[in-house]
Order: structure tokens, then sequence, then C-alpha cells
């Protein structure tokens, strides 16, 4: 596994709920969900916040794939069709970047290729701090 998908893959919220990072190259990533009881709601369906976390974490995959750390600023989900049952798959793409802004659209479908839902992603890129100045010295 190389660096960048490890520290990609290596996110508790993403883990605790049930989520693989499957793939992530510069500006792209792939993150399958398996539906289990956990993700369903009050009235049995899959939960929105459940394909909603799905989304994002490929969102962040993808925003936080070029090294500097990308933080989202404005995100919006469209709930297309309602999943059953079996694997959910988020594959986020980046539309556009700048070196202080990306946005990125996500589509999560189900196991047979059907769209459950589209997420649209805008993330700010932070720039690391500039190097600490040398302590000035007494003569």
């Amino acid at each position: 596994m190389n660096p960048l998908h490890e520290r990609l893959g290596n996110d508790p919220f993403a883990r605790h709920s049930g989520m693989e990072l499957v793939s992530v190259e510069p500006g792209r990533a792939t993150v399958r969900m398996r539906l289990e009881p956990c993700h369903r709601n009050a009235l049995g369906g899959v939960h929105g916040g459940a394909i909603f976390t799905l989304a994002d974490s490929a969102f962040a995959a993808a925003s936080n794939s070029h090294g500097p750390l990308a933080v989202a600023v404005n995100v919006n989900i469209s709930f297309v069709k309602a999943p059953s049952s079996g694997f959910l798959i988020a594959t986020a793409r980046e539309i556009a970047l700048n070196p202080k802004l990306g946005n990125y659209t996500v589509e999560v479908r189900d196991e047979r290729d059907i769209l459950i839902a589209v997420f649209q992603g805008l993330v700010y890129r932070k720039t690391p701090p500039p190097p600490a100045s040398p302590a000035p010295t007494l003569a």
C-alpha cells in the first residue's frame, strides 16, 4: 500500500462506519461501504447520513490526494434513489483545482451501478505555516 493510500485510509470515523478506501490517485478516490443494520434509519431505509458520510469520505480522500491539507468549506448532496442492500460505492473526481480551492463531484452508486446520490464539494487548501525564524541572539 502506498503511503498516501495508507494515510487517507486511516480515518477512524470511516473505519467505524464500515468504509474501505478502494483507490486514491491525484484528484480521484473511490470508497466502498457494505450496508449493515447500523446504516438504517428509524423507517428501515438507509440513513441519509450514512450515504453522506460515504460521499464525504471519498471527497476528503480525493481532495487531500495532492498533499496540502484540504478542508471542506461547502458541500451539497442530492439523493436520487433509495438503496436497499449490498454495497455502496462513492467515486470522487476533481472538477477544478487551483492553489487555494478545489471543486469535486462524488457519485454514489449501488453494486448494480444505479445512481443513488450526487455530492458536490468545495475545499480550501491550507498553506503550511512558514518556517520558524531563528531566535535572535544578543550580542
